[in-house]
C-alpha cells in the first residue's frame, strides 16, 4: 500500500508500532491564513518532512481517494505515510511535532491541557477565516477570485487554476 492509498480512514494502526516519516499537510490554498502558515511551516527546520497539497486539488483526491475533501477545505487535514488522518487541533499538533523547534511544544499540546490550548487556537483560526468570508476581505487584501478558477493578484496578475474536486467530485471519477 502506497503512503497516501492509506489515506482511507482505518481502524487503529498501532502508533506505537508504525513510525511517521512523512506527513502531507491539506491546506485551504484559497485562505490567505492558510497559505500564510504553510509558508511559514515549509520554512520551518523538519524532523519529518512536510508536503503541503491543497485541499481539494485533483492532486489531492488523487492521493488521498478516501478523504472527504469538502470537509478538508474547512478543517485542516494531514496525513501520515502509513494511513495516519489527522483532523483539527490533531493535525496541528503532528505538524508542529514534525519541526525541530516545535516538537516540545507538541508534546505539551498533546496532553489533556495542552489539547484544549490547541483546540482553543484551531477554533480562533477558523472563527476568523469565517468572518474573512463573510466580509469578503482577505488577509493581505487585493486579491479577487472568481468561482471559475481565475484570480487576480496585483503582484502576479491573473492567473487561472481550472475548479478542482472541492465540491466531493473529482474529475479523475
Amino acid at each position: 500500500m502506497t503512503a497516501h492509498e492509506a489515506a482511507r480512514p482505518t481502524a487503529d494502526r498501532d502508533a506505537r508500532r508504525v513510525p511517521v516519516r512523512r506527513l502531507t499537510v491539506l491546506y485551504d490554498a484559497g485562505c490567505s491564513l492558510c497559505a500564510f502558515l504553510s509558508d511559514w511551516l515549509r520554512r520551518q527546520p523538519q524532523l519529518v518532512p512536510l508536503e503541503f497539497v491543497p485541499a481539494g486539488s485533483a492532486e489531492a483526491c488523487a492521493r488521498c481517494p478516501g478523504l472527504d475533501h469538502r470537509a478538508t477545505l474547512d478543517e485542516i487535514t494531514v496525513v501520515g505515510d502509513a494511513g495516519q488522518v489527522y483532523q483539527g487541533a490533531a493535525a496541528w499538533i503532528v505538524t508542529l511535532w514534525a519541526l525541530r523547534e516545535h516538537r516540545p511544544l507538541a508534546h505539551r499540546l498533546s496532553t489533556p491541557a495542552g489539547a484544549k490550548i490547541a483546540r482553543a487556537a484551531v477554533l480562533s483560526a477558523a472563527k476568523w477565516r469565517q468572518g474573512q468570508e463573510r466580509g469578503g476581505a482577505r488577509w493581505g487584501g487585493g486579491v479577487y477570485r472568481r468561482g471559475d478558477g481565475w484570480t487576480y493578484d496585483p503582484s502576479q496578475g491573473w492567473t487561472h487554476r481550472p475548479p478542482t474536486c472541492a465540491d466531493g467530485h473529482c474529475a479523475t471519477d
